[in-house]
């Protein structure tokens, strides 16, 4: 094996396989890149157990000597190839499983590992795939994946639900104590579809997906998902089990709507969660309805003080005066994934879950289920 190549297109292109790169593992081997050296391109190979990252490198500057295939301890190999000077860098085999990294002044010898402990990988793509825009599926993640729990004992909720019918994907994530639905209509009508995806894979997966109106491509069989993304193969494994019936959750009936500007809400919050008898993110603060139609933001801590914040509405309020309490953090993470300058939030009672929906935010809701505090 002996090729030379652009140091940044190799950097850039071992930056994204580093997302599927393991740390703590059983199998050592996996804490390796594989890169494989063909006629005219070369193939990089990362993986977890959860996730896989297969990327195909063609580029002007790429020029092979000899092909094949080695593994590569990946944190030396990524951090030396990010420290080298010069332009183009060179890879070869050496003496004694031996990787030569050569580059302006820099000679460097990097021990190889064996490619024999390395498991073998399907990237599976089907004759029939879904289709769907890039920046679609980075906003169905950003404003789902937050949304799943990060606690193992109900491992179907650590996940993302996808659901298909005809031209309807439907993305929910709850983590029982909150619930972020998306829906999108597709350009194409398919097969009738119920997966799901871990939340941690999606979240690294929009990490490596670019802002442009690409396609990506999913290819799903009953074990795992594949999207195809120009030169990217991304694989995750799917979550076994059924996801829980959700919308019999969502209320449909509000009698109190409420229109708020969503930064002044968003900061009210922030600094009435300051002084909450509980701290970070288990942060209680309480919400009240005067009969002026002005909102109050409370939080009290007896060793600390107490927070009265008051926000005025957008528009006139109809419904009853009442009051209801609910996590900082839950309603703060589900803000900030709006766009609208401008949200409705939706009550059913002191109670009761509310929702929360935008102008501009078509087809995405937020549910939260209040706290009682008596």
């Amino acid at each position: 094996m002996n090729f030379q190549i652009n140091k940044d297109t190799l950097l850039n292109n071992l930056i994204v396989a580093q997302k599927a790169l393991s740390n703590k593992t059983p199998n050592p081997a996996l804490q390796g890149i594989k890169l494989d050296v063909l006629e005219d391109h070369l193939i990089i190979t990362t993986s977890n157990s959860d996730i896989a990252i297969k990327l195909t490198v063609k580029d002007p500057s790429l020029s092979i000597q000899s092909t094949g295939s080695v593994l590569i301890p990946g944190k030396y190999f990524i951090e030396i190839i990010r420290k080298l000077d010069g332009l183009k860098v060179s890879l070869s085999m050496a003496a004694d499983n031996m990787l030569r990294i050569e580059a302006d002044r820099s000679d460097i010898t990097l021990n190889m590992m064996d490619l024999e402990d390395y498991p073998e990988l399907q990237f599976s793509e089907k004759v029939k795939s879904i289709k769907i825009n890039v920046r679609v599926l980075k906003t169905i993640i950003r404003q789902t994946a937050f949304a799943t729990s990060s606690i193992e004992n109900r491992p179907i909720l650590t996940g993302v639900n996808f659901k298909i019918e005809g031209k309807k994907l439907r993305a929910i994530a709850t983590d029982s104590y909150r619930l972020s639905q998306k829906e999108i209509e597709l350009e194409e009508s398919y097969e009738p579809l119920n997966i799901i995806i871990p939340g941690k894979s999606l979240e690294e997966l929009i990490k490596v997906l670019e802002n442009n109106n690409d396609t990506v491509e999913l290819h799903f069989d009953h074990s795992k998902i594949l999207f195809k993304y120009n030169n990217l193969l991304f694989q995750s494994r799917l979550l076994e089990g059924n996801y829980p019936e959700t919308s019999k959750l969502i209320p449909t009936e509000f009698p109190t709507v409420i229109r708020f500007n969503k930064e002044n809400l968003s900061t009210a919050i922030e600094r009435a969660s300051l002084l909450s008898s509980r701290d970070g993110n288990n942060a209680i603060v309480k919400l009240a309805l005067r009969r002026d139609n002005i909102i109050e933001i409370t939080s009290n801590s007896p060793e600390i003080g107490k927070v009265l914040e008051e926000v005025y509405p957008v528009d006139e309020i109809v419904g009853q005066p009442f009051k209801i309490a609910f996590s900082s953090k839950y309603i703060l993470d589900a803000l900030k994934i709006f766009n609208s300058s401008e949200v409705a939030i939706n009550f059913t009672g002191e109670i009761r879950p509310f929702i929360i929906k935008g102008e501009y935010d078509e087809n995405m809701l937020q549910l939260i289920l209040p706290v009682r505090t008596e």
